[in-house]
């Protein structure tokens, strides 16, 4: 049986999670956060901070996938969600993923797209918070 707990220098994605972020604004409005764990660095886009910090963290889970072919990237979004903006979210099947993109989305109107994991997360996608009601 394989072991997919392999050992590489490469650290694990959850030692990116706990690091603050270097942040710089770019005057196209985008942010870049840099996580950095010694020697090695993750970097990610988006248009606020808390978007670019996800991004980088997703940039470190693909990374490691990398120095471990076994590991599965998880997603940073539900399968299923409305976000802030009232757009419905579903993610794709394996099979659509390949053509389409990670996510459907309608927006208010009905209109259907298609958008990457990367391009939610440049966009600052969030699920809507759950009311208490």
């Amino acid at each position: 049986m394989r072991d997919f707990d392999e050992r590489s220098a490469y650290p694990k994605p959850l030692d990116f999670e706990v690091m603050r972020p270097e942040y710089e604004e770019h005057e196209d409005g985008t942010v870049t956060a840099t996580i950095t764990v010694t020697p090695f660095e993750v970097q990610g886009s988006s248009v606020t901070e808390p978007g670019a910090r996800r991004a980088a963290i997703h940039e470190a889970h693909k990374t490691y996938k990398t120095y471990h072919p076994g590991y599965e990237v998880p997603s940073p979004f539900p399968d299923e969600f409305e976000d802030r903006e009232e757009f419905q979210w579903k993610r794709l099947s394996p099979m659509a993923r390949i053509t389409l993109g990670d996510y459907a989305f309608t927006d208010t109107t009905g209109e259907e797209d298609f958008a990457t994991i990367e391009q939610m997360l440049s966009w600052d996608v969030r699920p809507a918070p759950l009311d208490d009601e």
